[in-house]
């Protein structure tokens, strides 16, 4: 799967996705944005559209 092409995704399913990455590859939101070329901000607004947030203490979407 292209990962670059997430954000055109349903967003239950880029949650998934996101968490899983970075819970196993990337320390931060930031290292997921830049690894995988991604608009932080419209990640972000993704997941708010489903009532989720970054949290950094734990690195994931809840």
């Amino acid at each position: 799967m292209e990962i670059r092409n997430l954000l055109n995704m349903d967003a239950n399913i880029v949650l998934g996705i996101v968490n899983e990455r970075l819970r196993l590859e990337c320390d931060t939101i930031e290292e997921l944005s830049t690894r995988y070329e991604l608009d932080q901000n419209a990640l972000r607004e993704k997941m708010e559209s489903l009532g989720y947030r970054y949290d950094p203490i734990s690195n994931q979407f809840k």
